[in-house]
């Protein structure tokens, strides 16, 4: 197929170009460049425009010939959706829809989003399966489950075809080192814990260690950005018009905090301080994925299901690339 993959010069984005290329499609990124790299992507297929310019969508769909399309340039900092609302308002709803809009215009109607479990908010189950109400905590969850509805409602209005790609802790890197994860500012808990044993942080701060947990530290699904890929290419094959299909993108294992720390220790040789520091609000405990309608309706299972080799292949991106795609 012709994709065009909106946030491509991301990082969950640049590794699905990749898997997708890999594949055989014909893959075009389309990426403003704000919170992507242009060193993610090559050149010749990297065209700069923003998700808001229906027009601009509207040409390029066509030029292209293109048969589908994946979404990936929403904002996605919790934190900063809750100090400045709007711009994800703007970016991850309005936008959005005008990205809809275009490909009605242009008779495209395959679509891959990228969701999150953040849609969930604060779920009393575990591990979360698709059927857990979607009571999102924060204007970023938010945001994404207006998306996720639109699309239902796209589907049976308009004859989309779609697949709603709920995320867990996206985490590591390519194989071949070359590209990973370089965020400004860093959320990501494996690489600011790197940055400890790179030296560009003195220490790191375990927010709580009270939690009903093994260990009393906050518990997560750390699924490989690369599986993350080759989930979004299964699901493009199995795009069908009218239908759409919502599933969660984990490995059903929880791994602590202190479980993560301590990876990167054996990983990296070095041996990274730690502090405690308050609980910060909104964390649940316990955030795990019942993947198993994903594995069935997808034929896909993840490769990384250790969390050490997820460590290992972000400690061999970060300690290459100490500066991210500056270097």
């Amino acid at each position: 197929m012709n994709l065009l993959i909106i946030g491509g010069a991301g990082y969950v984005g640049s590794h699905a170009v990749r898997v997708l290329s890999r594949a055989g499609h014909a893959v075009w990124v389309y990426d403003n460049l704000s919170r992507g790299h242009r060193s993610a992507v090559t050149n010749e297929r990297l065209i700069v425009g923003e998700l808001a310019d229906r027009q601009r969508l509207i040409q390029v769909l066509t030029e292209h010939q293109i048969d589908a399309v994946m979404h990936f340039a929403a904002y996605a900092l919790v934190n900063e959706s809750v100090l400045d609302p709007a711009i994800y308002y703007r970016n991850n709803v309005v936008a959005a829809l005008e990205l809809l809009d275009a490909m009605r215009v242009a008779n495209v109607k395959r679509f891959v989003f990228s969701s999150t479990t953040a849609t969930y908010g604060e779920p009393n189950v575990s591990p979360i399966p698709e059927t857990t109400p979607q009571n999102p905590i924060n204007p970023y969850g938010f945001t994404k489950l207006v998306i996720e509805r639109a699309l239902a409602d796209y589907a049976a209005a308009y004859g989309f075809g779609y697949a709603a790609l709920r995320y867990f802790n996206a985490a590591g890197a390519d194989r071949d080192g070359d590209i990973g994860e370089d965020h400004d500012p860093e959320s990501h808990l494996i690489p600011i814990v790197l940055q400890v044993a790179l030296g560009q942080r003195e220490q790191i701060t375990i927010f709580g260690n009270d939690y009903p947990t093994p260990d009393g530290t906050c518990v997560r699904d750390y699924i490989h950005v690369c599986d993350l890929a080759d989930a979004h290419l299964r699901a493009l094959e199995r795009l069908e018009p009218g239908v759409g299909i919502c599933l969660n993108l984990g490995t059903g294992r929880g791994t602590s905090v202190l479980e993560i720390i301590e990876a990167c220790r054996e990983t990296t040789g070095h041996p990274i301080p730690a502090v405690i520091g308050p609980r910060r609000a909104g964390d649940p405990p316990q955030l795990v994925a019942d993947a198993r309608r994903a594995q069935n309706t997808l034929n896909w299972k993840p490769r990384f299901t250790q969390i050490r080799e997820i460590v290992q292949t972000a400690w061999n991106w970060h300690q290459t690339h100490p500066r991210g795609f500056q270097n």
